[in-house]
């Protein structure tokens, strides 16, 4: 049987605005949307359909005049979406023999998936991976899409520890061409932790920020019971295994080190208000399962505060 193909996820806003379908913006400027700014004199060339009939027919009994009013409407602006990718040699590491999770595929296939779903909303989409000074807009033969799929297979996976600031820190520098509102998908697994001023930069700048974390649930998320047994382990630099003896005790304390440390980074999400998406695999039914669960969080949050 063929798998059904991911569906692109509806973008969300955490900021509810009114009139404005998902996928749009409102913006401050006039123009044409559905979303009613006020009212002015008509002048012509103004569209009949935009006539005020009700205003027109007020203002013209007042006047003792025929006088017209049309509605003025914001404009809309479609979506833009920055895609900030981590490109440390931790998220490549994926021996054939050991099950771990490959955290190289599952972050291309949310990489992916955001693109798409972005376009599916006329949405522009830029990537930062601290490879260069600023964002790159993804345009050209092809598309994002194609953009991103070259990208994965021509970018290696040698960025140093300091790389997701460097990557945040270059979107930051091009924050003119990123409006208030606009959605910032950050992909990594976060084991190098990003610093939390630079995530409250973000948060300055009124961006829509949502945490992509990619992280083995086993392994990272938590730690097996293997005490008293040697385990497979790869370095993340080199990507090297080596078998590593663990005492229970150890095992036990591995496993609640990193539970912690999980519960501690979306503690901070939490703090900052974002609302971040956990990716356990790397197939694309399940990452396309977690951000469609994402979509209807916020929907759901629109409806307890409305």
């Amino acid at each position: 049987m063929t798998a059904t193909a991911p569906r692109p996820f509806p973008l969300v806003p955490r900021r509810r605005f009114l009139g404005v379908q998902f996928g749009r913006r409102r913006t401050s400027r006039r123009g044409d949307g559905d979303e009613i700014a006020g009212t002015r004199p008509y002048q012509p060339g103004d569209l009949t359909a935009h006539i005020h009939w009700a205003a027109s027919a007020r203002l013209s009994e007042a006047r003792g005049t025929d006088e017209f009013v049309v509605r003025e409407f914001f404009a809309e602006q479609a979506p833009r979406v920055a895609l900030v990718t981590d490109r440390r040699p931790a998220m490549a590491v994926r021996p054939r023999s050991v099950p771990w999770l490959d955290k190289r595929l599952a972050a291309e296939t949310a990489a992916r998936l955001i693109a798409a779903s972005a376009l599916a909303e006329h949405g522009e989409v830029a990537l930062s991976d601290g490879s260069t000074r600023g964002a790159t807009w993804l345009r050209g033969p092809g598309g994002a899409l194609a953009a991103i799929d070259r990208r994965a297979r021509a970018a290696a996976y040698e960025a140093g520890g300091e790389s997701m600031r460097a990557a945040l820190d270059a979107l930051v520098r091009d924050a003119t061409a990123l409006p208030s509102g606009s959605f910032v998908f950050v992909v990594s697994d976060f084991l190098a932790p990003v610093p939390t001023r630079v995530w409250a930069r973000l948060r300055a700048l009124r961006w829509d920020v949502t945490p992509v974390v990619v992280q083995d649930p086993v392994w990272e998320m938590s730690f097996p019971d293997v005490g008293g047994a040697a385990v497979p382990l790869a370095d993340p630099g080199t990507g090297r295994v080596e078998d590593v003896w663990f005492s229970p005790r150890a095992a036990r304390e591995r496993a609640a080190a990193n539970e912690q440390r999980l519960a501690d980074l979306l503690a901070l999400f939490g703090r900052l208000g974002f609302d971040p998406v956990l990716v356990e695999a790397a197939d694309a039914a399940s990452i396309d399962r977690q951000f469609h669960r994402w979509a209807d969080r916020r929907r759901r949050s629109w409806r307890s505060h409305s």
